[in-house]
């Protein structure tokens, strides 16, 4: 599982801040990172492209601010 401060599948902040910062491995991960987490439905969400895109641009903004990518709940 994902470990806070250590997001997308527990790699270091650099390396998860390139990787959010490339639309498709942040979209990928993302997914991922939610599923592995037990929030499935927080992992379908980030699959649609409407809703997927401003969760991205969430996941972005907090990984330079926090170090760790949004989470809804």
């Amino acid at each position: 599982m994902a470990k806070k401060g250590n997001d997308y599948l527990g790699l270091s902040y650099p390396i998860s801040l390139i990787l959010a910062i490339i639309p498709v491995t942040a979209w990928i991960l993302g997914v991922v990172t939610r599923i592995m987490e037990g929030k499935l439905l927080q992992g379908i969400i980030r699959i649609l492209p409407f809703i997927g895109l401003p969760i991205w641009i969430l996941d972005l903004i907090f990984m330079i601010t926090k170090k760790e990518i949004f989470r809804l709940g």
